[in-house]
Parts: C-alpha cells; sequence; structure tokens
C-alpha cells in the first residue's frame, strides 16, 4: 500500500515566521533600551555647591578618557557671578584663582578685566589597570574652590557631565568648606562590555570552525585542499585585524588577549600546520583501488614491447615419413 507524503502546512510555517519576527522585535527594543540607558547616562548633571548671589559657577565635563595614560581631560568653563563679575560674566571684576585637588595638574588664575574662555585641564586617575579590558576602572578626585586675590574664599557651585561614550562614570558629589568635592569612578560602558564579551565568542567560534574543519580534512584524507588551507590562513590573519577594532585600542596582553584571541590564534594556526603535513603525507601516497587490491608496480604499469606475432603462427604438421 502506497505511502501518502505529508506536506508542510502553512500553519507551521506561519508560526515559525510569527517566531523569528518577535525574537528581532526583542532584540531591537533591547538594543533601544541599551541605548537609551547609555544616552540618559551621558546627559545625567552632577551638581555639587549652593546658590549664593556672589559666587563662581563651574561647568565641567569629561572630554577623554585616556587608560593607557592613566589621565582623563576635563574641560571646563568658569562663570564668576554678582559682584565678582563684569559683563554678565565674561570676565572676573578682580583677580580670580580657581583651586584644585592634587589629581588636577596645577591651579588656574583668570586675570581681572580679561575674558574668561574654556580650559582643557588633564587629571591623573587611580587605581585600575588596562592589562584587564574590558573589566578595567578607574577613580579619580576633583576638588574646587575659588579664591580672589586676597586670597578670600569664593563659594563656588559646579556641575559635571561625562562626554566620553567609552567609559560610564559613577559620581559622588559633595561640598565642603564652600568647595566642590567629586568622587569619580570610571568603567567601560555597557555598550563597549557587549562588543568585547562578543569579540571573544567570535573568536572562539572561528577557532573551533577551523577545529573542525581541520578534522575533516584529517580523517577523510583529503590531502591539500586549497580552499580550505586558503580559508584557514584568511581566518588567522583576519583575527588579528579584528581584534584591532576593540574600543578603546587596548594594548596587546590585555585580559581579551588571554582569554580569547592568543588561544584562538594558537589553536588556527595549529590546524593549518598540521593540515598542510598530512596533506603533503597524504598526497606523497599513491593512490589505492577501489576494490581493495594493492596498487600496482611500476614494472607492471610501465609499457610492454610489442609482441611478436609470428611466436603464436600454427604450423601445420609434418606428414610421417
Amino acid at each position: 500500500m502506497p505511502t501518502k507524503r505529508r506536506l508542510p502546512r502553512p500553519r507551521g510555517r506561519l508560526l515559525a515566521a510569527c517566531l523569528v519576527l518577535c525574537a528581532v522585535a526583542a532584540a531591537a527594543a533591547v538594543g533601544v533600551w541599551l541605548q537609551f540607558g547609555e544616552r540618559q547616562a551621558l546627559d545625567t548633571r552632577y551638581r555639587a555647591g549652593g546658590s549664593p548671589p556672589d559666587r563662581v559657577d563651574i561647568a565641567a565635563s569629561v572630554q577623554r578618557v585616556d587608560a593607557a595614560g592613566r589621565e582623563l581631560v576635563l574641560r571646563l568653563l568658569v562663570t564668576p557671578r554678582g559682584s565678582l563679575a563684569e559683563a554678565g560674566g565674561v570676565s572676573p571684576a578682580e583677580t580670580l584663582t580657581l583651586q584644585t585637588s592634587a589629581a588636577v595638574r596645577g591651579d588656574l588664575s583668570f586675570p581681572a578685566h580679561s575674558r574668561i574662555s574654556t580650559v582643557d585641564v588633564p587629571v591623573t586617575l587611580s587605581a585600575g589597570s588596562i592589562t584587564d579590558y574590558p573589566f578595567d576602572a578607574y577613580e579619580t578626585t576633583l576638588e574646587f574652590g575659588a579664591a580672589t586675590r586676597d586670597d578670600e574664599a569664593v563659594p563656588v557651585r559646579m556641575t559635571l557631565t561625562n562626554n566620553d561614550a567609552l567609559f560610564a562614570a559613577d559620581v559622588d558629589a559633595s561640598e565642603v568648606d564652600d568647595a566642590a568635592v567629586f568622587e569619580v569612578g570610571l568603567a567601560r560602558s555597557t555598550s563597549v562590555l557587549i562588543f568585547a564579551v562578543f569579540m571573544m565568542a567570535a573568536m572562539w567560534a572561528l577557532a573551533i570552525a577551523v577545529l573542525i574543519g581541520a578534522w575533516f580534512l584529517l580523517t577523510r584524507r583529503k590531502g591539500l585542499t586549497w580552499p580550505a588551507l586558503g580559508w584557514m590562513a584568511a581566518t588567522l590573519f583576519a583575527l588579528a585585524a579584528f581584534r584591532n577594532t576593540a574600543p578603546g585600542t587596548p594594548p596587546i596582553g590585555s585580559l581579551l588577549d588571554y582569554v580569547a584571541f592568543l588561544w584562538a590564534e594558537t589553536v588556527i594556526a595549529f590546524c593549518v600546520i598540521v593540515v598542510v603535513v598530512m596533506g603533503m603525507r597524504a598526497e606523497s601516497r599513491p593512490a589505492e583501488p577501489s576494490d581493495g587490491t594493492p596498487p600496482a608496480s611500476p614494472r607492471d604499469v610501465g609499457p610492454h614491447p610489442p609482441e611478436d606475432p609470428r611466436q603464436f603462427s600454427i604450423r601445420p604438421a609434418r606428414p610421417d615419413s
């Protein structure tokens, strides 16, 4: 009795398509949520200090974090208020000195009746090491106080923002003796962490794929299969370029290298060498017939001289005498 062939049901295809669309929509929603969180963190303003009429306003922003040099670049805009200002805060009425903490390199002085412009100040980072990339974290203390020419303390109100998208800032703001104090902690942003983890997983996945391909070539005795060898060699060099695209350009010897990159390169290089060596041995052996008989020797395979047809001629029998 002939069996009936079952055709795929349209309902099953529709369900599979719905599942795929739901997975894509969920991934997009998670991505939008993560991006919104990072954008909100970059827009966050941390404030310290009161609002007396005669004060100095400081707007500070982290422009760039140099983890290798263990410093960050802080951009400052100083604006005097009240009796300390001229022309609506463009210039100070008397010489103004901005006193900073030890992590900030030097105090800042603004002459009287001179226009104040933005200034970039390097700040030293403590703790942490870039070799822990992408899980490295750093700390620093920002303290800003203002004084006039007569060393009279002036209240300070300061706001701090982070403009470096590669780092997330955790700030604790306070006011001590009319000075603004910020305890700043810096760590890699969520996007950098996700991308770095993806890079490590991709490196291991490529290394395992090359290992499986090499195992297939060796067990099947494929010999020197040049397309496969080209793919393996291309993967070996492509991983180095892929590693250099890590955000923040971590130096060689970081956690990223010891967890994935160096091992993946070792596995792929070993597979290429083994496949080439074993392929050369397989190519040098004579091919065996499919029926299992041993290969013919060169003597048997070589050309034979033409046989003399006279050797096989039939001579008539002689009559008996």
